[in-house]
């Protein structure tokens, strides 16, 4: 059976206005291709929809059975060809976005906010994951964004926005090196240090640098979650290392927090996609929002 909608359109037209000549006008057709479209579709299903002569119309038996299944198809087909619409033009439609916990409790909230601003129908799904794991989300396409730690050369992945991150020494607020305002890493390469595990982008990072410098780090904990290694700082079992950005950095008064000015402690942070993929109009209006925020820090 070879139906299409405007054929169907054409038989509701009519059975609603009641007149060929009415629903030709509603449609911007003529009179001779309406009447094609309709005989088509009688064609199509073998039965003859309407009763017409000069004078009047009307509908058949079966023309009065299938009107109301024929409106709601064309209501369904109306309103996904209006959802498509809407979401084509970033006004609807849902981001899924794979973070780093640190930018998941830092960055992302102001970017939403911002995207949410402009367009109140976009929402949001966040995962807030370790870098391993984002990727693995944008791979799985689970997510349509990751943003992770380092540059992330990998043929599967598209590097859609690039920007720096400093590392920061986090002390008590009365330890000696709270008092200088940049600091080295040979200032504390000999102090107990509270790390994430080794599966953060940061851990990763700060092995590195003390391998350049030829020092391997004094771990007196290792953590998954950076709230918990300040509340370890703040428990006096060392100090930590924490990205910039990271919003911990400001949740304890009685901590201070000192930037690394060794360059083996600037991270890349990558927003990614998965190579291939179009990215929905939604998630475009959130990586301009991401290039805005990032380009004020």
């Amino acid at each position: 059976m070879d139906l299409n909608f405007r054929q169907i359109r054409a038989f509701v037209s009519v059975a609603q206005l009641g007149s060929f000549t009415r629903a030709a006008t509603a449609l911007h057709l003529s009179q001779p291709a309406l009447t094609v479209q309709i005989r088509k579709l009688e064609e199509a299903l073998h039965s003859r929809l309407l009763d017409r002569n000069s004078r009047s119309v009307a509908l058949t038996r079966t023309g009065r059975e299938l009107l109301p299944l024929l409106q709601r198809m064309l209501q369904d087909m109306d309103a996904v060809v209006a959802d498509t619409r809407e979401a084509s033009a970033g006004r609807r439609g849902t981001v899924r976005i794979a973070a780093l916990p640190s930018f998941a409790a830092s960055l992302l909230p102001d970017v939403i906010l911002a995207c949410r601003a402009a367009q109140p129908g976009i929402a949001f799904v966040v995962r807030d994951a370790v870098a391993s794991q984002v990727m693995q989300l944008v791979r799985d396409e689970q997510v349509d964004l990751g943003l992770t730690g380092g540059a992330v050369d990998a043929a599967e992945f598209d590097t859609l926005h690039q920007w720096a991150d400093r590392l920061c020494l986090v002390c008590p607020a009365d330890h000696p090196l709270a008092a200088r305002r940049q600091l080295r890493l040979a200032h504390f390469a000999d102090q107990p240090l509270v790390l994430t595990d080794p599966s953060t982008s940061v851990r990763a990072l700060v092995d590195a640098a003390f391998r350049q410098l030829g020092r391997q780090a004094i771990v007196a904990c290792e953590t998954t979650y950076m709230m918990t290694a300040v509340a370890m700082v703040r428990a006096g079992l060392g100090l930590t290392i924490l990205p910039g950005a990271a919003r911990e950095l400001r949740a304890e008064p009685g901590l201070v927090a000192r930037p690394i000015a060794d360059e083996a402690f600037v991270r890349t942070v990558s927003l990614i996609k998965r190579r291939g993929r179009t990215l929905p109009a939604a998630g475009q209006d959130f990586l301009a929002a991401s290039i805005a925020a990032t380009r004020k820090t």
